[in-house]
């Protein structure tokens, strides 16, 4: 249930809207004006719902002193003109007063979702090992993978994760598992890819002895031991078919069947799947069940790519480059200018686990204080360039290097250089062609390393 402000000076109109977003579950207080609000601690909110015109202080002055609560305006002066500065003021929408119900209860369903998209907490997380630690990012795309396991993990229902290779599947597993009422009980993790076929069914739902040859005794399957507890089934696209109708069973009905037994067992387990593979693709080729998928899909997170976390890949560098010098016992050292444009460019198709590899090798490769570029050991440049370095000047107009830089002629400054003495000669889409980079990129590029455009490109018009 949302706790929603009004701060409007007309009582007819405060009461009003109070009545309509009570009936819609929201609980309400009242506030004649900015002064009144600010005394009833608007940061304890989740919504403000202000009229622009209000005795003493305007409307507008609660976007600042409520943030980081989103703040309404409304107005019974529907220009475009006061609409826009309070939007230019930060206020996160307006509605026009008279205003429709349905279009002003849509209007706070929007932002509140927003708001709680937004606010995703990274999750606390107990290792194997006893260590805790926090995941690591606050770009959007995470924000949304800490709401989905904030609002799910306390729901006891299969969660599908979907993520490439490397991303942290198995860390959402745990998160969700150790925010559950079923955190005391034990997390199973199985790697389906990583049991051979002929294996697999005996592993997750055990057999009697003298089941298969070399069954030699009873064992007890990973389902099983995870009674009570959460079951991690990571790469579950590799599962044979005739696993996946024994899996199916356990969603359905709560039972396992061991290899060679006639007797059933009750479990009482919760489900969570990795994978980053399409499921529903493979389904329809036959080599996934397609009601294993829809039993599975009940709650599905998508984590992003390190490619996606522009924002996020320093900030990840820096967490796994104290732990790796923590190891190899070589505190002090630190990535160079350099190095960081190298991470921060690298697409990154291992995602963390070839992030934290890097790393490691830098660490161990090191000669000095700082950690180079060739140091971290990457195959392939980033994003390759088709014009050679050679044909620009490497001394003119680039930054002052660190210590033990003076060597380094990173991409960046190739790019600077490029385009610094070609923009007058060039169109954007010949200088982005001879970069091999598109349009956009080159434009982002600018905007990060504050190269404006001086001039429009040269054109013989005769």
């Amino acid at each position: 249930m949302s706790r929603i402000l009004i701060v409007e000076d007309e009582a007819i109109i405060r009461s009003a809207l109070r009545r309509l977003l009570e009936r819609h579950d929201h609980r309400v207080s009242e506030a004649g004006s900015v002064a009144e609000a600010l005394a009833l601690e608007p940061q304890g909110f989740d919504l403000v719902i202000s009229d622009l015109r209000l005795p003493g202080e305007p409307g507008t002055e609660l976007i600042a002193r409520a943030a980081p609560v989103p703040v309404l305006i409304m107005t019974s002066y529907a220009s475009m003109r006061s609409a826009v500065e309070a939007l230019k003021q930060g206020a996160v929408d307006y509605v026009a007063k008279p205003f429709d119900h349905d279009e002003l209860l849509e209007t706070v369903a929007r932002v509140l979702h927003q708001q709680a998209t937004q606010q995703g907490e990274p999750p606390d997380i107990t290792e194997p090992n006893g260590q805790r630690q926090t995941m690591i990012g606050n770009c959007p795309a995470m924000q949304v993978v800490y709401t989905r396991i904030r609002k799910a993990a306390p729901a006891d229902v299969t969660v599908l994760v979907q993520g490439e290779s490397g991303t942290g599947k198995e860390l959402v597993a745990r998160a969700l598992h150790q925010q559950s009422r079923r955190a005391g009980a034990p997390l199973i993790c199985v790697n389906c890819a990583a049991i051979p076929e002929t294996l697999i069914e005996s592993e997750l739902f055990g057999h009697e002895k003298g089941a298969f040859t070399g069954a030699s005794a009873a064992r007890t399957g990973l389902v099983e031991a995870a009674d009570g507890g959460t079951l991690f089934l990571d790469e579950i696209g590799e599962l044979p078919l005739d696993a996946q109708a024994r899996l199916l069973r356990v969603l359905q009905e709560g039972e396992i069947r061991k290899i060679g037994s006639v007797e059933t067992r009750h479990v009482n387990v919760r489900l969570i799947a990795a994978t980053h593979r399409d499921l529903q693709s493979l389904s329809k080729t036959g080599e996934f069940r397609l009601d294993l998928y829809y039993r599975l899909n009940v709650m599905q997170i998508d984590l992003p790519s390190l490619r996606e976390r522009e924002d996020d890949i320093l900030q990840i560098a820096d967490v796994l480059l104290e732990k790796a010098c923590r190891r190899h016992e070589r505190e002090g050292l630190r990535l160079s200018r350099a190095a960081r444009r190298t991470i921060r460019d690298y697409p990154w198709p291992g995602n963390v686990r070839e992030l934290e590899n890097a790393l490691e090798r830098g660490v161990i490769l090191a000669e000095g204080h700082l950690i180079h570029p060739d140091d971290l050991g990457l195959a392939t440049a980033p994003r390759p360039l088709l014009e050679p370095a050679s044909q620009v000047p490497a001394s003119s107009g680039h930054a002052e290097p660190e210590p033990g830089e003076e060597d380094d002629l990173s991409l960046e400054d190739y790019f600077q250089h490029f385009v610094l003495e070609h923009q007058d000669q060039m169109s954007e889409t010949e200088l982005a062609q001879k970069l091999g980079i598109s349009r956009k990129c080159l434009w982002e590029r600018r905007q990060r390393l504050g190269i404006p455009r001086k001039k429009s490109p040269r054109r013989n018009t005769g």
